[in-house]
């Protein structure tokens, strides 16, 4: 596999490891839950930092390529 595929994976899995941990700790957090509770919305706030990531992650990426590839060349590439 290649490093850089490695790394991507571990970066998933680690993702996926603190987005169980988030859920898990705002499914134990007291009730009720006051709009202005700063430690659920941090917990709320670090768990859309965490689903973005790994969208961020799953996401294709659309990378454009020249027309022609060096300045220049009059021949497209095809």
């Amino acid at each position: 596999m290649d490093n850089y595929s490695e790394c991507l994976d571990i970066a998933r899995q680690e993702l996926k490891l603190a987005q169980t941990a988030l859920r898990r700790d705002m499914a134990d957090y007291p009730t009720p839950i006051a709009g202005c509770d700063e430690q659920f919305n941090h917990l709320l706030d670090q768990s859309e930092r965490v689903r973005n990531a790994l969208a961020a992650l799953e996401a294709p990426y659309f990378i454009p390529t020249p027309r022609k590839p060096t300045a220049g060349q009059s021949v497209e590439s095809r």
